[in-house]
């Protein structure tokens, strides 16, 4: 149990360096953020880097988000997403990781993002997998980016 809690400990850690860097536009939510290691989206590995996440510009439908590279040159990819809320009382972006199975080598993989300056935010949809567990799970650390 104690190496457990130790590895835990050790992953929020590791969790809360990820995302040094982040800001938020109010309209499509845009979120810069650097992963220090590889991290899965659902459908996608995105190795260690710099990522934009934002919404679709579009205001018929709010849960599109679209992951750009650093620079925005180039669309990685588009996801359906269902909208969450959260008590968020530092009103800075965040991100939620499941590093429950990364004991076993597997990557941590970005199970909600929240936005900046609200409770909003938004769950990523993977096959066969339930958010609602990880929010109450001791085993899912937010990974919040600095300010």
């Amino acid at each position: 149990m104690q190496k457990r809690n130790i590895a835990l400990v050790a992953a929020l850690l590791l969790l809360l360096s990820l995302s040094p860097g982040a800001k938020a536009d109010d309209w499509n939510k845009k979120t810069v953020v650097t992963f220090d290691q590889d991290v899965d989206i659902p459908g996608w590995v995105l190795p260690a880097g710099t990522y934009v996440f934002k919404l679709l510009n579009t205001s018929s439908n709010r849960f599109i988000v679209q992951v750009w590279d650093q620079d925005e040159m180039h669309l990685i990819t588009t996801l359906m997403t269902v909208g969450h809320s959260y008590p968020n009382p530092s009103g800075h972006s965040y991100f939620l990781l499941d590093v429950s199975q990364t004991d076993e080598g597997y990557r941590p993989a970005v199970v909600s993002w929240f936005f900046a300056g609200s409770d909003e935010g938004r769950d990523f949809i993977y096959p066969g997998y339930s958010t609602t567990r990880m929010i109450e799970s001791p085993e899912s650390f937010p990974s919040q980016p600095q300010q």
